[in-house]
């Protein structure tokens, strides 16, 4: 064999090996727009249970959890056997890195979601309670930033990513006005007591949706330009942080799961 035809047939091998590439990643985009369609289902129907008091249709929620679970385990499975084969390298590497975490933050949504529901359960047998306009009010906005974020991953839209990532501050605001409302219905009747403490973890359940949004929404940022949106924001407690515009590349074996345990 010459060095002509040795040359050809290492150019067939990359040229086929850069065709398997593509059809990974399009299977495993498709698997994240599956999961993401599954949790935002999910998120829905357990608002629409709290909102209509139907008992049955948040035990649903709750047991349709585990097929989220099952999607991001195939997921993670791709996403690291892709790793592993290829050992790709620029955008191939920034679209399996970004649906490890895109996945990992959808799993927590779904997670969020099944508690709302769970909640929902053990609110519908009490009375209702007049912060709980409230609370659906909040479950619709949350709602409504989770549908444009998972649009932002299908479109590879920055401007609606960015759009979510700014929009977790009215979240947060809506949470504190709700939260408020939530104790001063405790406070003037006691029948309201305990199940304004199931609703008040169904805000911070809500508000930590909100804040995976976000996570996601960062995470378009980084697979579209591999940088981070730059903002001077305050977290939780009022420390200043700085979010630099950096490469993320340069921290790939940085933890990919982020979410936090309820």
């Amino acid at each position: 064999m010459n060095m002509i035809d040795t040359t050809h047939r290492a150019m067939d091998a990359d040229a086929t090996s850069e065709r398997g590439v593509s059809a990974e990643l399009r299977e495993l985009s498709a698997k994240l727009s599956a999961m993401s369609g599954l949790a935002e289902a999910q998120l829905t129907a357990a608002i629409d249970a709290l909102a209509a008091r139907d008992t049955e249709l948040a035990e649903r929620v709750v047991a349709g959890d585990a097929a989220i679970d099952d999607l991001e385990t195939d997921i993670n499975a791709r996403a690291m056997g892709m790793l592993t084969r290829h050992a790709p390298v620029a955008a191939d590497l920034r679209e399996i890195v970004a649906a490890l975490k895109i996945s990992s933050n959808i799993e927590r949504i779904g997670d969020y979601a099944a508690n709302i529901a769970k909640r929902a359960v053990i609110v519908n047998g009490y009375g209702q309670v007049p912060a709980a306009t409230g609370v659906i009010e909040l479950g619709h906005l949350v709602r409504q930033y989770t549908q444009t974020v998972f649009d932002a991953y299908v479109e590879r839209n920055v401007a609606k990513a960015e759009s979510v990532w700014r929009g977790d501050a009215e979240i947060d605001a809506l949470h504190t006005s709700v939260f408020q409302d939530l104790l001063s219905d405790m406070l003037v009747e006691h029948d309201y007591v305990l199940p304004c403490t199931h609703l008040l973890f169904c805000i911070k359940n809500l508000e930590r949706i909100g804040d995976h949004a976000t996570n996601v929404a960062e995470t378009i940022q980084f697979l579209v330009a591999g940088t981070q949106l730059a903002e001077r924001r305050r977290d939780k407690n009022g420390r200043a942080q700085e979010r630099a515009s950096i490469p993320l590349t340069t921290s790939m074996s940085a933890d990919f799961h982020t979410g936090e345990k309820p």
